[in-house]
């Protein structure tokens, strides 16, 4: 028997697509993303099953998910016309979801990570082609790896990258939180601190660059992060005109690394919003997925 798997979604939604799973062919969308991510690399199997017996349509899924995920109507409805189109929307939301959940879990005010969570794979940032402002910080490895490619290619460039902090347990972050309370108030260490265990960093997969403060949109590094981060994986967390969303004003300097499929992801269908990508992910997989 034939190891290929087809996806099928037709029922109620007035098309048919049939997507072989041996190389990711699909009859429409046959287009590569960027940075080298090939939406059909060969031999790769995805977890998909749709079952004609579930009782909402792919669409209706969909909608669902984007309501729950609060994501604003405007936004919903390109998601919405991309997705009904073709199968590009669902391809790359599945590659998204390939490989280490906690590239895509959800840290916010409201979701937290376990007090004793530590990741088993913190490596020391030593420096390479980037600088590092103190000894000791911790990245895990893929992390590292990315940061190392990026730094070279900005390097390249002309530009230089230092990183003043990264991986904080949760105890630590209980001390910088409390720092910023005593030396700002509660309402603005707030706006600037994550309280202890809703802090991105504690999953060692953050940095941030220096100058931790606004001037680092005005360095050479700034920009060219913003520009090419997404490139190697890496995604800002907390962009400007987003606080109502995020709970935390503008941080040019604090960049999460979610890995290319998973930034291509937020980037081509959510606007670069990294809240509004996770938020989506964490209802979807709430939800059981398709």
């Amino acid at each position: 028997m034939s190891n290929t798997r087809r996806i099928m979604l037709s029922p109620g939604m007035g098309f048919l697509w049939v997507c072989t799973l041996v190389g990711l062919g699909c009859s429409k969308a046959e287009t590569q993303s960027p940075a080298g991510l090939d939406r059909h690399r060969t031999e790769q199997i995805l977890p998909v099953n749709l079952n004609d017996a579930e009782e909402e349509s792919y669409m209706v899924f969909l909608t669902r998910i984007l309501e729950e995920a609060e994501i604003p109507e405007e936004l919903a409805r390109h998601i919405q016309g991309v997705a009904a189109e073709g199968p590009a929307f669902l391809m790359d939301l599945l590659s998204a979801l390939e490989g280490d959940p906690y590239l895509r879990v959800l840290v916010d005010k409201e979701h937290a990570l376990a007090v004793a969570y530590e990741p088993e794979d913190l490596v020391e940032l030593t420096g390479g082609f980037y600088r590092v402002s103190r000894r000791g910080l911790l990245l895990r490895r893929a992390a590292g790896m990315a940061l190392e490619e990026m730094a070279a290619a900005a390097q390249a460039d002309g530009v230089l990258i230092t990183v003043s902090s990264a991986y904080r347990s949760y105890s630590y972050q209980e001390t910088v939180y409390a720092r910023n309370v005593r030396e700002s108030g509660q309402e603005t260490a707030d706006r600037e601190s994550a309280r202890p265990g809703h802090s991105q960093h504690q999953l060692g997969l953050v940095v941030d660059f220096d100058p931790i403060d606004d001037s680092f949109a005005e360095t050479k590094a700034g920009p060219w992060v913003e520009e090419h981060g997404r490139l190697f994986g890496w995604s800002i967390s907390y962009p400007q005109g987003y606080e109502a969303l995020t709970g935390y004003r503008w941080e040019s300097w604090h960049y999460r690394y979610v890995g290319r499929e998973l930034t291509y992801f937020i980037d081509t269908y959510f606007n670069g919003i990294q809240q509004y990508a996770l938020r989506f992910i964490y209802h979807w997989e709430k939800a059981g997925g398709l």
